[in-house]
């Protein structure tokens, strides 16, 4: 009987932690104010902002999210989207502390890191945190 209450606990605690990752996941939060260059990426900061997507060669989330990122800087001007592959730039994934990915960085046009997702992101989440990372327009 003892085994059966031990099972039951463990299936509860993994149930709990599955569900508050499920609700963390992909949430997006504000940045640490870490500042990223061109150096850095490997390529130009976009005009207004850039996503910046960390990823590795077999997350299947990553793919989902390169599409959703590809897709939000094709519709909003002077946005660039940057992908880099974590197992590559273990330096930036230090220095960030990045922990899974995809983790996506939202960068103002001075390359400040003013917002991050780990995991997944909605598209409407990226738009807007996007809207928080671009100057506004006068």
């Amino acid at each position: 009987m003892t085994g059966l209450w031990v099972a039951l606990a463990t299936l509860a605690l993994a149930t709990t932690i599955g569900v508050i990752r499920l609700r963390r996941d992909g949430r997006v939060r504000d940045g640490d104010g870490d500042r990223l260059s061109a150096a850095d990426l490997g390529s130009g900061l976009g005009e207004r902002a850039t996503l910046v997507q960390f990823s590795t060669a077999f997350c299947q989330p990553c793919r989902a999210t390169r599409r959703v990122l590809a897709d939000v800087s094709a519709l909003v001007p002077g946005v660039a989207h940057v992908e880099i592959d974590a197992e590559s730039r273990l330096d930036l994934v230090r220095r960030l502390g990045i922990m899974r990915t995809p983790t996506v960085l939202v960068l103002d046009p001075a390359g400040a890191v003013v917002k991050k997702a780990a995991g997944q992101p909605r598209k409407a989440d990226v738009l807007v945190a996007l809207a928080a990372a671009m100057p506004e327009e006068r």
